[in-house]
């Protein structure tokens, strides 16, 4: 009898292994992993959203991290960390209402306060960062504190409760709720980056608290990151992804290879692979608010001359370098801001303000004789630019067309994305290629980096009184014809009078993308990447 219960016992055991292992378990423990595999096509330069002044940064701090509003799949700001907002019948005081389950990734509650904390800390003179306007603009009090005229109890940012957040606004902003969703507005907890410690703060994945769709759990500047879902984050139920890899791969054609092989799942294509992609059904075309522009520094020679500026503006093509070049949907840039922003309720800025600067050739070579008459002989002239494909390939048509117009032979200088942004903020170069992508749906929002106060080496150091009386009246005209006047305005005397920069393209990309991954969204303006609504089928 024994031996006969031994024996069905053992019995039962096999047929329970056997059961187990055909997947007749809890469906949970078999569940396909859902990873999405991507590339970044230069390094991570900062993930500190208080002084962090890059896309790249930004887009990994869009899907770690979350405002109080959040863009949505048709780019429109949406409540996210605020469930609701009550805004003043004269457009200046708005009440932020918290939602009940949002919690920091430590499963923390996150609260009114730690807004406020990092929205002070981004505007403190000890603290802030070269974004530190995209709040003081706006809010009121901000700006003298920053000046550190006040202390923070006369910045018109109230916690009225841990749920409740009032901010009132120096003037009315339409786009305001659009740039809760920026990086800059994200909350910060302060007793985490007390504990982690100021040096060491967004230095590691470990040293960021998150509160977004998903959290990093590796993060190496030069490679790249890891993003895994947040298992604390409100919305989680409707985040699809359980992984992210995010590597950086700066030469197109490896990560080509790569996705042709299977280990990305989409790709950004160089101007070379276009024509040979473009039938495929992977393949397609997306445009942003991005503007790419050549930047003189003004404190350099031979660039401290109106003349020189003017002749090196004019002698190249914004259309052959995007129909030649890099032939990926880009359009020729002929002033400063990108295609698309918006200007009116009938026409966009850039069809308002119009074409500033085109190509002339000849006018090019009469700047360049009368400002060697001003100067003597040109010193020699580099240009610097970032190491990836497309900055690259710019220069090298830049460098052609310098010299077959202009005869003047100029050297590239190429240093990685971080290292080009860090040398032209210290004002080492004298020219440079650089890009803006715009942070909200408005003008002023590029424009306004110019207005040299106090002097940016990233601005090539340009300042005009009369440029940035324009720039500050339109900050506070609430007459929005007017203040549109007084932008294109602004334009014209930075481009035309001044020939501060020379505009180059406005970015375009041609990609292809596996046909499994769905609704994944880049947004032209504020931070790109998308990660939160994709889905992997």
């Amino acid at each position: 009898m024994n031996k006969s219960l031994s024996r069905l016992f053992v019995i039962l055991c096999l047929f329970l292994l056997v059961i187990s292992g055909c997947g007749f378990t809890d469906s949970k423990v078999n569940k396909r992993e859902k990873v999405l595999n991507l590339s970044l096509d230069n390094d991570i330069p900062d993930l500190n959203q208080v002084l962090t002044t890059d896309g790249i940064s930004f887009s990994i701090l869009n899907n770690v991290m979350e405002g109080l509003f959040r863009l949505d799949e048709n780019n429109e700001p949406q409540p996210a960390m605020a469930e609701k907002v009550d805004i003043s019948d004269d457009k200046l005081t708005y009440t932020f209402h918290l939602r009940d389950d949002i919690k920091w990734s430590n499963g923390e509650p996150v609260t009114a306060n730690d807004f406020k904390y990092s929205w002070l800390r981004a505007m403190h003179p000890d603290t802030s960062g070269a974004y530190a306007d995209i709040l003081y603009n706006y809010i009121e009090g901000g700006e003298e504190y920053f000046e550190g005229k006040v202390d923070e109890s006369k910045v018109a940012i109230e916690v009225k409760d841990e749920k409740t957040l009032e901010v009132t606004l120096k003037a009315p902003s339409p786009f305001f709720l659009g740039l809760t969703a920026f990086a800059t507005y994200f909350p910060l907890n302060e007793t985490f980056i007390n504990e982690v410690g100021e040096d060491k703060f967004a230095l590691k994945a470990d040293a960021i608290l998150y509160n977004g769709p998903f959290v990093l759990t590796e993060y190496d500047q030069a490679e790249g990151v890891t993003l895994e879902k947040n298992s604390e984050y409100w919305d989680k139920d409707n985040v699809d992804v359980d992984k992210v890899t995010l590597k950086v791969i700066k030469e197109k054609s490896t990560a080509l290879n790569l996705y042709e092989s299977g280990e990305l799942d989409r790709v950004y294509l160089s101007s070379a692979d276009v024509d040979t992609y473009r039938d495929s059904d992977e393949f397609g075309t997306e445009t942003e608010f991005i503007s790419w522009f050549l930047q003189f520094n003004f404190l350099e020679k031979p660039f401290d001359n109106v003349n020189i500026r003017k002749a090196f503006q004019l002698a190249y093509d914004p259309e052959q370098l995007t129909k030649t070049v890099l032939n990926n949907g880009s359009e020729p840039a002929y002033g400063l801001v990108a295609a698309g922003v918006h200007g009116n309720d009938e026409k966009t800025f850039r069809e308002l303000s119009g074409d500033i600067v085109q190509p002339d050739y000849d006018k090019a070579k009469e700047f360049l004789e009368k400002g060697l008459e001003e100067i003597g002989e040109l010193p020699k002239i580099e240009l610097l630019t970032a190491d990836d494909t497309v900055a690259k390939d710019t220069a090298t048509f830049l460098q052609s067309e310098f010299k077959r117009n202009l005869d003047v032979d100029i050297d590239i200088t190429t240093k990685p994305y971080s290292g080009r942004i860090e040398t032209m903020r210290e004002s080492d170069y004298v020219m440079g290629i650089s890009r803006w992508g715009a942070d909200y749906n408005d003008p002023m929002d590029i424009l306004s980096l110019w207005d040299g106060d106090p002097l940016s080496g990233l601005r090539g150091n340009y300042f005009n009184e009369k440029y940035k009386r324009l720039i500050d009246d339109a900050s506070n005209e609430s007459d929005e014809e007017r203040r549109l006047k007084m932008l294109i305005e602004a334009e014209h005397i930075m481009l035309e009078d001044d020939g501060t920069l020379g505009p180059l393209y406005f970015e375009g990309k041609a990609y292809l993308q596996k046909p499994h991954v769905k609704n994944l969204i880049i947004h032209p303006y504020g931070a790109s990447l998308e990660l939160k609504f994709v889905k992997i089928e």
